[in-house]
């Protein structure tokens, strides 16, 4: 009943903060923590996320899989609570925590009643710089684990990016699954589950997000108090990864009745003066459902597949313009020769001033859709400042998108959209497509 409380308070907390102008501040602790807040006081309710850069990427050599097992084991019990009494507490509070981690980031959110603050925050501290690793909670959470890797062999999905992730990154991280392997896993101690945790949830890679009903001076005393005895120093970063793919086709047998493709090359970084343009070129051409150029030409016209998308994707240490579809084995070799063909088409041709208005109307009407919650804000200020983006972003951004002009996307096209780079991997058995390796 607390929990769906909570849910309720996080709903209006929506109708409220959505309509409403986002005032960042600044602050910093007094032990010297920053972080961006949002104040909203209408309702007894805040959220807080957290991140530590580096993420999966930390893993030691040999031990891929560390960091995403420990990450799955901080509520697994912490101080002197085991993990029925933690999650007991938790739902007691009517808190909600959550952990998760990615190639480059690790991320901790909270939700909480003012009311309850400092009790769930107590509680929070405790995960955080009390885990308790215990055997037997190791064991569960190793068997999820191995039961996803497992899963994960047989769906083409996962093979085919993956797949391409291994031919693209070769020994980066990035080449591997955060999951790790069977083996890899299967060797994990727990002396390796600290020294993770320790890796990865450092002060000198931290990053935070508020949003709801604290001040700042509330906020800064929380900061201190909930991550002030974290590391100072975590593990070093990893070193930027090599893109080793060239234009062309992989084909990964798999017996199924359709093909899954991944596609793309090396993309542009977040913080190059091309990446707005490019930005709104990738919505023109796959980026934005059923009013992209692929969907069109792919799915409405020639019915080869449900959907077929592309996306910019800068990484931390490796920017990808990357693309996928699904289609029938007897019908992916048409799809993937539809997509080459506008492939082409765009870095010839660049788009039309139709196509461009279109975009940044969609783009800037649905970018105020994105602030729907004290969650998602938090999120967003904790992106922002990973980013290296300036404190008015929020408040400049559709004006960078409506600033792009049609010579711009043309310069960009021709530099990002290159054909002859395009590498595709299928899995499945397609009629028509064979390895160029």
């Amino acid at each position: 009943m607390k929990r769906i409380y909570l849910a309720f308070i996080a709903l209006l907390t929506f109708s409220v903060v959505a309509q409403a102008e986002v005032k960042i501040q600044e602050v910093t602790s007094p032990g010297g923590i920053k972080a961006w807040l949002v104040e909203e006081h209408s309702i007894p309710f805040a959220s807080l996320e957290i991140r530590f850069k580096g993420g999966a990427s930390l893993d030691p050599k040999g031990k891929r899989g560390a960091i995403n097992l420990m990450v799955g084991l901080l509520e697994e019990g912490a101080a002197d609570k085991n993990a029925r009494q933690f999650a007991a507490a938790t739902e007691g509070l009517a808190a909600s925590f959550g952990f998760d981690v990615g190639d480059d980031a690790m991320s901790v959110s909270a939700q909480f009643l003012t009311e309850n603050r400092d009790e769930a925050m107590a509680l929070l501290r405790t995960a955080l710089q009390e885990p308790r690793f215990d055997e037997d909670a190791i064991a569960r959470v190793k068997a999820q684990v191995v039961s996803a890797i497992q899963s994960a062999v047989t769906d083409p999905d996962k093979i085919s990016g993956r797949t391409f992730d291994r031919l693209a990154f070769g020994d980066h991280p990035y080449a591997t699954s955060i999951n790790g392997t069977l083996e890899s896993v299967a060797a994990l101690t727990r002396d390796d589950l600290f020294a993770a945790k320790d890796a990865v949830m450092a002060r000198d890679r931290l990053y935070v997000g508020a949003v709801g009903d604290i001040t700042p001076e509330e906020l800064g005393k929380l900061l201190d108090d909930l991550l002030g005895g974290l590391p100072v120093v975590g593990a070093e970063m990893p070193q930027k990864a090599p893109y080793l793919l060239k234009g062309g086709m992989t084909v990964v047998p798999f017996d199924t009745p359709q093909s899954v493709v991944t596609f793309g090359l090396e993309g542009i970084e977040r913080h190059d003066p091309d990446f707005f343009a490019a930005y709104v070129m990738n919505t023109i051409l796959g980026g934005s459902g059923r009013q992209s150029r692929l969907m069109e030409e792919v799915r409405e016209k020639r019915g080869l597949t449900y959907g077929v998308y592309t996306y910019l994707m800068p990484k931390d240490y490796a920017a990808l313009y990357m693309g996928r579809v699904a289609s029938a084995n007897d019908r992916v070799a048409k799809a993937v020769q539809v997509i080459r063909d506008e492939w082409v088409k765009m870095a010839e041709n660049g788009v039309t001033a139709e196509e461009l208005e279109g975009a940044k109307t969609y783009l800037t009407g649905a970018y105020p859709l994105r602030f729907d919650g004290n969650g998602p804000i938090a999120n967003i200020l904790v992106g922002m400042q990973m980013d290296d983006l300036p404190i008015d972003y929020i408040t400049t951004r559709n004006d960078k998108v409506n600033a792009v002009t049609l010579e711009d996307i043309k310069r960009v096209a021709k530099r990002l959209v290159r054909p002859d780079d395009l590498h595709f991997v299928v899995v499945g058995k397609p009629v028509g497509l064979e390895s160029t390796e």
